[in-house]
C-alpha cells in the first residue's frame, strides 16, 4: 500500500522516450496522460471500464507510473514534492 503522503504531490517529472524528462503540475500531468490516452489505440485492460480518457488519466496517476504506448516506447510519470510537507 503506498503511504498517503504521496497524495498530497502536485508536481510530477514525466519522461517521453527520446525527450528531456520535464516537470508538470498535477492537472498539466491529467492532461499529458490523457493525450497519450488518446493515442493509443487499445486501453490497457485494467482501464476500460473507466468512463472516459479524463477519469483513465486519474486512475494511472493515482495507481501507476507508466503505459506501454507501444512495443518499446513506454511513457513515465514520478510525484514530486516542490515544497516540504506540513505536519
Amino acid at each position: 500500500m503506498s503511504d498517503p503522503i504521496i497524495y498530497s504531490c502536485d508536481h510530477y517529472i514525466v519522461i517521453e522516450p527520446g525527450k528531456k524528462e520535464i516537470s508538470l503540475t498535477e492537472k498539466e500531468t491529467l492532461f499529458w496522460l490523457e493525450e497519450w490516452l488518446n493515442k493509443i489505440e487499445k486501453l490497457p485492460v485494467d482501464l476500460k471500464e473507466e468512463h472516459n480518457k479524463k477519469t483513465a488519466a486519474k486512475r494511472l496517476l493515482d495507481t501507476a507510473c507508466d503505459l506501454k504506448i507501444k512495443p518499446g516506447f513506454t511513457i513515465q510519470w514520478f510525484a514530486i514534492r516542490i515544497e516540504p510537507p506540513r505536519y
